[in-house]
């Protein structure tokens, strides 16, 4: 950009000199001399201005180091960004980890992996993930461009290949998690069904379609991420509500009980995979595997606010979730199932409410996890101005009530929560926020970084490539165990 401002400005120079022959202090008076001065000066900064407006709109990633594999075009968005508080994307990163899902945590985490193990490895995991985070959170406006979609800054720091196997990991990896939100709140209202009338006519895929319809008409009103506004105080309060009655009546059932068994249950093989698979949930509970999409909507400065942000959401934000993830264990042990309110006892009304709200957060959330296929959909059909306009809100039902319909359609075939974590976290989250997050880095900062410094990054990429691969085995064979066991469209 910057050779052809010169180039610019070389030229408005060359047109003067043709234009005006040389002035002597005489020959001109002062005030037409600046008078046509001022004239150069604006043709000047009006090419600048459209330059910089074309530079805007359009990056090719061939222009970039790394992207020697042929230009690709990374458009402008149809979203808004650089719109948001830190402490709005606080709380809409607070609500991705304190979702429903976390009522399934006791026993797809804690179950398999023991006190110690459990403890251990969510505290662990939690500070892993911040410092990853970070990473990508810093990287937000390398080389001078601000990166508001995780492939964008992919490309721009390995080029076009790296480009296209980001967004389809990306898009698989959230197309994954919002399958499980539509479990969870299936889920959730089954469980308000079986409260009232346990007759055993209405099966699990049944409450699956009604979510997923709700789900739709949610996606088609809120337009874009920053449009959440105050549906992230509901999810709050709702959250709220069901953590408070899953945390009480668990407490009361585990002052009541007798001794419970916290073994690992399994044979010693079932034992190993069960961690693994455990291991990549302990990963998907603290990652979006979108931090540059959510980022792209804080106002500037956006690296340090999104640090606040994080700070937050690893601090204050995680406390919930722990509280209710170690209550449900202590309280039920290796008898805690996938979701935590099948196992309180407590007054009809009270276990309605937790499974009510948690069904209306998992709507909430989903919209979060499902924003950046919106936003590719709307900026590649070029889906901009009101949201209430006919070919705007048309195209929203068409476009997004067929991709939820899909997702449903998935959710309510294979119903299985612990499977859709084990996997997700395996083959997408662990490859996007840790693998990726530190070469990235590393590739970003070669030049800056000391030897040892290096040598971290490489036995991170190391270490979680093992993982990766490792957890993708164990996720592999728990769904072929659950096949063996359930069927498609499990009344679970």
């Amino acid at each position: 950009m910057s050779q052809r401002l010169s180039a610019l400005i070389a030229d408005n120079g060359r047109e003067d000199q043709v234009e005006y022959p040389k002035l002597t202090l005489f020959s001109v008076p002062p005030t037409s001399f600046v008078a046509e001065r001022e004239k150069i000066k604006m043709v000047v900064k009006s090419n600048i201005s459209v330059v910089e407006e074309e530079e805007e709109q359009v990056t090719l990633l061939g222009d970039v180091d790394g992207g020697g594999e042929g230009d690709v075009q990374i458009p402008d968005t149809a979203h808004q960004i650089s719109t948001d508080s830190w402490f709005q994307v606080a709380f809409v990163l607070t609500t991705g980890i304190n979702s429903a899902y976390v009522l399934g945590y006791s026993g797809t985490m804690m179950v398999p992996l023991g006190w110690v193990g459990g403890v251990v490895g969510l505290f662990l995991a939690s500070g892993i993930s911040l410092y990853a985070n970070a990473l990508v959170a810093m990287l937000h406006e390398f080389g001078g461009t601000r990166h508001i979609r995780y492939k964008d800054l992919a490309g721009h720091i390995y080029g076009r290949k790296a480009y296209s196997l980001t967004w389809v990991l990306q898009s698989f990896n959230l197309f994954m998690i919002n399958a499980g939100y539509i479990i969870v709140a299936g889920s959730a209202l089954k469980a308000v069904y079986v409260l009232y009338r346990d007759d055993d006519q209405m099966k699990l895929p049944y409450f699956i379609t009604m979510a997923g319809f709700v789900c739709a008409l949610f996606a088609i009103c809120i337009p874009h991420l920053s449009a959440l506004g105050i549906w992230l105080g509901f999810s709050t309060v709702f959250s709220l509500v069901y953590f408070v009655i899953a945390f009480v009546l668990s407490l009361r059932d585990g002052i009541k009980s007798p001794a419970r068994d916290y073994s690992i249950p399994g044979a010693s093989t079932s034992k190993i995979f069960s961690t693994i698979g455990a291991s990549a949930n302990l990963v998907f509970a603290f990652n979006t595997g979108m931090l540059p999409e959510i980022q792209a909507t804080i106002r500037q400065p956006v690296v340090k606010n999104m640090m606040k942000a994080l700070y937050f959401q690893f601090t204050v934000g995680v406390l919930p979730m722990f509280l209710v993830t170690f209550t449900g264990y202590w309280a039920y042990g290796s008898s805690t199932t996938t979701y935590l309110l099948n196992n309180v006892n407590g007054p009809v009304w009270v276990k309605a409410m937790a499974n009510i709200t948690a069904f209306l957060q998992s709507v909430i959330a989903l919209h979060i996890f499902a924003s950046p296929m919106y936003e590719y959909l709307d900026t590649k059909h070029g889906i901009k101005g009101s949201a209430m306009a006919f070919k705007n809100l048309s195209f929203r039902i068409l476009v997004r009530g067929g991709y939820l319909t899909l997702t449903t359609f998935i959710s309510a075939l294979m119903p299985f929560l612990r499977d859709f974590m084990s996997i997700t976290g395996a083959i997408c989250t662990i490859p996007l926020t840790f693998i990726l997050a530190n070469h990235m880095y590393l590739v970003a900062n070669e030049n800056k970084l000391a030897s040892i410094q290096k040598l971290w990054h490489w036995l991170n990429i190391c270490f979680f490539g093992f993982m990766s691969f490792a957890a993708s085995v164990a996720g592999i064979r728990l769904i072929f165990l659950d096949y063996e066991t359930y069927h498609f469209f499990a009344d679970l």
